[in-house]
């Protein structure tokens, strides 16, 4: 028997994992989590608008000499997109593939005693869906500042001001925060349950640290676009 015989007969483990729904459970758990440890560092260093443009802009200099001499300028800022990306699609991919075995295992007379279950997937779906958009403006605003005609590179507080002068760009971002609140606290809850982390002593803890996440979380984004709308950042 050739090895390429024996590998057609036996997949490898990881195809195995990724084909089993328990699988792409815990690749959804996995990677969420590191898009949430993203986002908490994302925060903090947006909340540093709050002391000035020195402070932010020397931040984000700071990020593109990051690792040097071992690493080239910009490289660690390449190497974390890359894995944030990964991130990101192997989520996005589990949960859509997801989500069908789900419709195509539910029997419609049970619809009306699932409305509970309903919601929540709802919820993460449509979240998750306004989420992928919302990067993609992100990138073009304050990224590549595409679609921000007042931005100059290297000067990110100039460039959060310019983006946030703009009703509608703070209209984006709000609604996708609102979105990034609710699809932490389903999904938070949801990877602990995955991860076999919660049980019955640690779910009250479990869902308040979901809830306090969330809440964290929203208040911090939000708090920039509305100190620009309201001049504490101009």
């Amino acid at each position: 028997m050739t090895t390429a015989t024996r590998t057609a007969r036996h997949p490898s483990t990881l195809a195995t994992l990724w084909r089993s729904t328990v699988g792409k459970k815990a690749v959804m758990a996995v990677s969420g989590l590191v898009m949430l440890l993203y986002l908490v560092a994302h925060m903090l260093g947006n909340l540093k608008v709050f002391f000035g443009p020195d402070d932010i802009n020397g931040y984000a200099a700071w990020l593109r000499t990051l690792g040097q001499p071992f690493l080239g300028h910009e490289w660690f800022l390449w190497i974390a997109r890359a894995g944030l990306l990964a991130a990101v699609v192997l989520h996005g991919v589990a949960a859509y593939q997801l989500s069908r075995r789900d419709l195509a295992a539910r029997p419609s007379k049970y619809a009306h005693q699932r409305r509970r279950a309903s919601y929540a997937t709802r919820t993460m779906r449509w979240g998750g869906v306004i989420l992928a958009l919302f990067i993609v403006w992100h990138i073009l605003d304050l990224t590549t500042l595409t679609v921000n005609p007042n931005a100059e590179h290297g000067r990110v507080y100039q460039n959060i001001v310019a983006s946030f002068g703009n009703w509608y760009s703070c209209v984006i971002y709000i609604v996708a925060m609102l979105a990034v609140g609710l699809h932490i606290r389903h999904g938070f809850w949801s990877a602990a349950q995955t991860l076999g982390a919660n049980n019955a002593r640690r779910d009250r803890a479990l869902k308040l640290t979901a809830n306090g996440l969330a809440l964290l979380l929203t208040a911090g984004f939000l708090s920039v676009p509305v100190a620009v709308m309201t001049g504490v950042v101009s």
